[in-house]
């Protein structure tokens, strides 16, 4: 059950109506428990047990870390909770390429095995549930949060079916609170959770699978070299349409959980407005860089160990958070750029970051279209399937091919440079700004005529209902 169904508008709406009646709070609480496990369980329902033994483990590890406080004990509870989460996680996700890898090692030192197929099911949003439910479990052990006092409250912060599958990944510290008490929304915060989820779905259905997808899928399921023209407009609609992809699916989460009384973090901060790569991961996937600094990067020793050891630490950081995004060494390229970026900047700015000229106006300017296009070049990594994709789109970026055969029509080019120059211009008008004050600040006449518009498209797109690209993830 996809956010961009007919299925899911039905489902919402008939969550929102048992939400909305006058019942006890606990009796609430167990509609979106079960409404949750039965989200999940549209997709294939026999990996709802997974989503149960990751509650029930985490759920008994922080308790137990909570009363003893011998060191070693401590640590060897949360050892079976990680093992448990990441088991899971590296069975499902990571298995096949592990087994891949050993085989092509095998065959390096003339040893000719042949693995088993590796014919098993990636769970849809494992990467986010197991995430989430680690960062209760660590924040019990290193006393930074006590643990729930209700099973249910926890089951229904692992579960809670508006982000479950591809984030936002939520502390337990921001939503669990929340269950504690009766929370229904008040007519603002239906409103402008419609709203978002308006917008959200237009990203998704009208923006990425509508306007840009089927020109990524041109130049990169092109089997011979394109012309240059093509491979970078091929790029620049994949850095449109995984935003609008990724962003729409939280946009949509957060305004369905604000129809339902809850808050939730915003997951981007318009990223391709980004000066510098430290800054375009203070604003993309927001959930997953804080997530990764506090768990990984900052018990790795994050900067205090030196600027060596920093920078080995941003190094380890990116490419694990790029093996997070998926099993393959093209994932991996794509994290290892972005932490070469980030040690770079780090370097630059203690050579130069003194000068007065970086705050003028042209040159953050360019220094932002800088940081954009070299964040294209990492995000031909995270699209080519292959790394002989990778280096024929490249390759055709950098003027290497010059004979290639054009595969996008004179439609398809204007379209994907309109949308994409689009959401360049609003990423920079709303570097600085908050979008529900801008949206306050138009015309009531004005704002209903946008939502109507962005409704109406979503409605006649066709083609509008392929699944979020991380949900692979």
């Amino acid at each position: 059950m996809t956010f961009n169904s007919l299925t899911f508008l039905a489902f919402f709406a008939l969550v929102v109506a048992l939400h909305r009646l006058p019942l006890g709070w606990r009796t609430k609480k167990v509609n979106l428990l079960a409404a949750s496990y039965l989200f999940y369980a549209a997709w294939n329902p026999p990996f709802v047990i997974l989503l149960w033994l990751s509650t029930i483990i985490d759920w008994k590890a922080a308790q137990w870390l909570d009363l003893t406080e011998d060191r070693a004990r401590r640590r060897g509870i949360l050892l079976v909770s990680l093992c448990a989460n990441l088991g899971m996680l590296g069975y499902f996700k990571y298995g096949g390429f592990l087994l891949a890898n050993f085989a092509a090692l095998a065959a390096s030192v003339g040893i000719d095995y042949q693995p088993p197929t590796w014919d098993i099911v990636l769970p849809v949003g494992i990467s986010f549930y197991t995430f989430q439910t680690m960062s209760y479990t660590l924040d019990v052990y290193l006393r930074r949060a006590r643990p729930a006092t209700s099973f249910l409250d926890f089951a229904l912060f692992v579960t809670f079916f508006p982000q479950l599958v591809a984030g936002p990944i939520v502390r337990p510290t921001d939503l669990m609170p929340q269950f504690a008490a009766p929370r229904t929304a008040t007519g603002q915060q239906v409103r402008w959770g419609l709203m978002l989820m308006t917008i959200g779905l237009f990203e998704k259905i009208v923006l990425a699978d509508g306007l840009l997808a089927p020109v990524v899928d041109a130049v990169y399921g092109a089997a011979k070299p394109v012309p240059s023209l093509d491979a970078w407009l091929g790029t620049l609609a994949f850095s449109g349409q995984i935003f609008c992809d990724f962003a729409g699916y939280t946009t949509t989460a957060i305004g369905a959980s604000l129809v339902l009384g809850f808050s939730m973090i915003d997951n981007f901060r318009y990223p391709y407005a980004a000066i510098g790569f430290s800054d375009f991961w203070r604003r993309w996937h927001i959930s997953l860089s804080t997530w990764l600094r506090d768990y990984l990067y900052v018990p790795l020793g994050g900067n205090r160990k030196g600027p060596g050891r920093t920078h080995v630490n941003l190094m380890l950081t990116m490419l694990l958070g790029g093996l997070w995004h998926g099993a393959a060494w093209t994932f991996v390229a794509w994290g290892g750029l972005h932490g070469a970026y980030l040690v770079a900047e780090r370097l630059l700015r203690k050579w130069f970051g003194h000068l007065a000229v970086w705050q003028r106006w042209p040159v953050r300017v360019g220094l932002a279209l800088l940081t954009y296009a070299l964040v294209n070049v990492t995000w031909v990594f995270f699209r080519a399937r292959d790394f002989a994709t990778a280096r024929r789109v490249l390759g055709a970026m950098l003027g290497a091919a010059t004979d290639g055969a054009p595969v996008l029509s004179s439609w398809r080019i204007v379209g994907a440079a309109g949308t994409v120059g689009a959401i360049l211009l609003v990423h920079a008008y709303m570097r600085e700004r908050d979008l529900h004050t801008e949206v306050q600040r138009l015309p009531v006449l004005a704002a209903g005529a946008l939502w109507g518009v962005m409704a109406f498209l979503i409605a006649i797109t066709q083609g509008g209902s392929d699944a979020f690209i991380y949900f692979q993830f």
